[in-house]
């Protein structure tokens, strides 16, 4: 609906690099926790892994490997330059924390129970079937209810304003002008589109932009379509042939988490790679960034510490309306409770609304006088 009637584009025109920059940074400064939480699993694997994508995507990117390459023209085989590290530093970081992994877990250097082992989800890839397909309905009949609709408006609203931020973060890496206002309305409305197609085949998530992917991009290198597209075909492959799917569900859970503190630092340090276009010796200037991110933080931080004791859960800022019981927004109406608490618990919508109104309602300018 915000794809056709344009929304989106009318609110785009009254958006600034003040409002950006809060927007995308708390994109990456909001999920710190979830990568603490997988990396506190085993902080030695988790640290292999960033130390291994350091490396390679920063001190060896522009080492190229030679490999054997045929030339149509004089029609002889010779070497080529491949630049190995620079395309593939994710993937190579992956393989060689799961092979340290491994050799730790056969040396029982990592103790039993531990995530960090790679014999802890073996059981994973015995146990799934060879193919399923997915078919609508598979879960039964869909319920509609007021509640529902109004948790996932709520959750929709959020996930929106993560996917601008997502959309300028993608093109401020790949070098790329800012997304007009017509390519953002088309991306959210597919985003729309692929959610109903995902809910009609019965997964349990929408479909929008991932913000592990934009850090993916900014350390790869790699931005083309046709990749993205390649990369969708491999997924769908993987959904349908459940074996390659668990082979990827079996890397250990603080490798992922090492990977988490690079790519979401990426997306932290694109977001405010646009303070190079905002005067910064305006003093209004630097309130409404200031305050905006300290708010975004605050805000996403506080409701989290109120609902749960426990501070290993606070990965999961989205669902707190499930814990209707401890009431922390009592409005008298528990739809709009869950509504205004999932809101308030997405620091992006937090810190790049307080940014939104405070630029559009203060006097003076962003830009260089």
């Amino acid at each position: 609906m915000k794809c056709i009637t344009g929304a989106v584009g009318f609110i785009l025109r009254f958006i600034t690099p003040v409002s950006v920059v809060p927007l995308v940074a708390l994109v990456g400064l909001s999920l710190f926790d979830a990568a603490s939480a997988s990396s506190s699993k085993n902080w030695g694997l988790a640290c292999i892994t960033m130390a291994l994508i350091v490396v390679f995507s920063q001190y060896l990117r522009h080492l190229s490997i030679p490999v054997p390459s045929y030339d149509k023209e004089t029609r002889k085989f010779r070497t080529k330059p491949f630049p190995l590290f620079e395309l593939l530093p994710i993937i190579l970081a992956i393989l060689a924390s799961w092979l340290a992994a491994f050799i730790l877990t056969a040396t029982d250097v990592i103790p039993e129970g531990n995530p960090g082992r790679t014999d802890s989800t073996i059981m994973i890839l015995r146990n799934s079937p060879w193919f399923r397909l997915p078919y609508p309905g598979q879960w039964g009949t869909p319920v509609i209810t007021t509640a529902g609709v109004l948790g996932m408006v709520a959750a929709i609203l959020s996930s929106v304003v993560e996917s601008i931020g997502d959309y300028y973060a993608c093109a401020r890496l790949c070098n790329a002008p800012s997304p007009p206002v017509h390519a953002i309305n088309r991306g959210i409305g597919i985003e729309g589109v692929g959610s109903v197609f995902a809910a009609l085949f019965g997964t349990s998530t929408g479909t929008t932009s991932y913000s592990e992917n934009i850090g993916a991009i900014g350390i790869s290198k790699v931005g083309s379509r046709r990749v993205i597209l390649c990369a969708g075909v491999l997924m769908m492959i993987c959904g349908v042939v459940s074996k390659l799917g668990a082979v990827f569900v079996m890397i250990p859970e603080p490798i992922i988490g090492g990977i988490f503190c690079t790519l979401f630092g990426v997306i932290a340090a694109v977001g405010l790679s646009n303070l190079q276009f905002v005067d910064l010796n305006s003093t209004r200037n630097i309130f409404i960034l200031g305050f905006s991110l300290f708010m975004g933080l605050v805000s996403e931080s506080s409701l989290r510490i109120l609902v749960f004791a426990h501070p290993r859960l606070f990965a999961v800022p989205k669902w707190m309306q499930a814990n209707s019981g401890k009431n922390i927004i009592s409005t008298g109406l528990s739809d709009l409770d869950s509504l205004l608490t999932v809101l308030l618990s997405t620091s992006m919508f937090v810190g790049g609304g307080i940014a939104f109104f405070l630029d559009n309602t203060v006097p003076g300018t962003f830009f260089f006088n």
